[in-house]
């Protein structure tokens, strides 16, 4: 992007500017690490006591913390969010190499657009939208549908059948499409025991704006589609098991576990390690805490917490041996209560 001014900030992304309109911004840090040609941000009042040592050339900050700025500042609604529109002005996506690299195998009419990088394969009736980047590696099955812009990094793998929207950005090692986990078992007979797979003819339907992290798996249907909304972001190392339906701008932490046919509503956040059990459902706006395990399905919106907190490791042990007897506890003092009530009945 080049050098910005201060005022070209403001001008472009609105707010309330103080102090030097004319200093010159190259990019955005840290409060902590930022130089006097960077620009940094204060989102959270727990780091405003860095605020006063940093040497950023300028602040993203709320009106709250306008007066202890050191030095040019911009005061708005919401810091992140201006800070996050700011790093991403500043730091567009690399231009691309237009065309098809010679080792590419391309069994497709793309649009003169695309840029296809070395080992890709792209599989018979696919459809490439324009201007999308396909990475090293990239594998994309036959009957794919890729909306336009759409960034695929190194060695994603779209099994067919698959529909992808405009503008998503898949990291490397992402498998989408893959066989869900449906197998019946015998009961009978000389196989009994032996599960007998279950054919996945359902696909995998992803809307606008998505992100899929590295090494996320979403797997397809067994009969119907596993279906992501638009604007829904995934973190690295996700298991989306099949007929899953995740609504619009949810978005999930690393290493979350959602079983087949749940269904998560519009706008929820989902925190690292947690796992969500087959054919539940979550409402809009449910926020799940990090490594919480959901056992039954959430009707109304809020916050939901189901992890033990950090103990250190004998006080977790003594804990959990009373745990261990709660129900004999439980008993003991229905009992006394029952006691308690004749004492009071013969006084």
């Amino acid at each position: 992007m080049g050098i910005v001014r201060l005022e070209d900030i403001v001008a472009r992304f609105g707010g309330e500017l103080i102090g030097d309109a004319r200093l010159s911004i190259r990019q955005v840090a840290s409060l902590e690490h930022a130089g006097p040609s960077e620009i940094g941000f204060l989102a959270h009042p727990k780091y405003r006591k860095k605020l006063a040592a940093t040497r950023a050339g300028a602040v993203i900050l709320s009106a709250a913390a306008a007066a202890d700025c050191p030095t040019s500042c911009i005061v708005c609604a919401d810091p992140y969010l201006y800070f996050t529109r700011v790093a991403q002005w500043l730091n567009p996506l690399a231009p691309a190499t237009i065309g098809v690299h010679p080792s590419a195998t391309v069994e497709t009419a793309i649009p003169d657009s695309v840029s296809v990088a070395a080992g890709v394969v792209i599989g018979a009736a696919a459809q490439v939208g324009e201007g999308s980047r396909i990475g090293p590696g990239c594998v994309i099955g036959s009957g794919v549908v890729l909306g336009a812009d759409a960034l695929l990094h190194a060695n994603v793998t779209i099994y067919p059948g698959c529909r992808i929207g405009a503008r998503a950005i898949i990291h490397s090692g992402a498998v989408i499409g893959a066989d869900g986990f449906g197998f019946a078992r015998e009961q009978a007979g000389e196989n009994a025991g032996a599960w007998l797979k279950i054919p996945q003819i359902g696909g995998v339907v992803i809307g606008d704006d998505v992100e899929i992290g590295a090494n996320t798996t979403i797997d397809r249907g067994a009969l119907d589609n596993t279906v992501i909304g638009d604007g829904v972001k995934l973190d690295n190392q996700i298991q989306v098991g099949h007929n899953v339906r995740i609504g619009a701008h949810s978005a999930l932490a690393g290493c979350v576990g959602i079983a087949g046919s749940a269904e998560i509503g519009r706008r929820c956040t989902i925190g690292g390690g947690a796992v969500i059990l087959g054919h539940l459902s979550l409402a809009d706006d449910v926020n799940i805490s990090a490594g919480t395990l959901v056992t039954k399905s959430v009707s109304q919106s809020g916050t939901y917490t189901g992890a033990v907190p950090f103990l250190e490791h004998a006080e977790w042990l003594k804990n959990f041996a009373r745990l261990r007897r709660l129900d004999a506890m439980a008993d003991k003092i229905r009992a006394l209560e029952a006691r308690l009530a004749e004492l009071e009945k013969k006084s």
